[in-house]
């Protein structure tokens, strides 16, 4: 899960941001600001994978608040205008997305980032499958379901995997690599989980049931997730 933050004094625009941001699994909003010192502030406060960043902003530009940063997030360039390009990228900034953003130029941009994580710190596993052996990198992975001697495996992409393997075995391996088993049927990666109740987990569109035995590692999970948030 890739921690953003949106740093633009101009609401429309950041609310506008904020429904890209939800469009896309990976990405975790965890804070706004209007202006460079608020800013600030929310990067002292957690850790932020990435700030989408309005260059045109009250008391101090964005780029001169980027400039002033000794630890710089990797950072996403905002504007109505195109004069600021070369100063952007000559602070090494990740893209200078011009307004009004589109959802397929944002994605593109954001593509930009999550290639670069995944490339630094991809974890995979192998997988026989179909009479082949598969290389699959677990970040791709939504949840494990055991079906009788079958492990079947859900892919981000839709695919979906059927190995013989126990989920007993897969979770030895997977522990403590954001997987968690919450009922005896089924391990889920906790990086894409999208809501919750007592009851079930959603991963986006799939809807996992959260097994009684398994209650306590389930409020475990939750109250960890509790602790990043940043409630309105």
């Amino acid at each position: 899960m890739i921690n953003c933050i949106i740093v633009d004094d101009e609401p429309l625009a950041a609310a506008l941001l904020e429904k890209h941001i939800s469009r896309i699994s990976h990405l975790k909003l965890t804070g706004k600001a209007e202006n460079a010192l608020d800013a600030y502030q929310l990067l002292k406060s957690g850790s932020v994978d990435l700030m989408f960043l309005d260059i045109q902003m009250p008391h101090l530009t964005g780029i001169d608040f980027l400039r002033s940063l000794p630890q710089k997030p990797p950072t996403i360039f905002t504007t109505a205008y195109r004069d600021f390009a070369l100063e952007g990228f000559e602070l090494e900034a990740v893209d200078y997305l011009l307004k009004p953003i589109t959802f397929e130029r944002f994605f593109k941009s954001v593509e930009r980032v999550l290639r670069t994580r995944t490339e630094s710190t991809e974890e995979f596993i192998m997988i026989k499958t179909e009479g082949m052996t598969r290389k699959v990198s677990i970040q791709e992975i939504v949840y494990f379901e055991s079906q009788g001697n079958d492990i079947k495996m859900v892919l981000t992409s839709g695919e979906n995997l059927i190995s013989k393997n126990k989920i007993t075995d897969l979770e030895a391996v997977l522990s403590g690599k954001g997987f968690i088993r919450i009922h005896r049927s089924f391990m889920i990666n906790t990086h894409l989980v999208t809501a919750f109740n007592n009851h079930e987990v959603a991963l986006g569109s799939y809807h996992i049931p959260v097994g009684r035995s398994y209650k306590t590692e389930f409020d475990a999970f939750v109250a960890g997730l509790s602790k990043g948030s940043v409630n309105p």
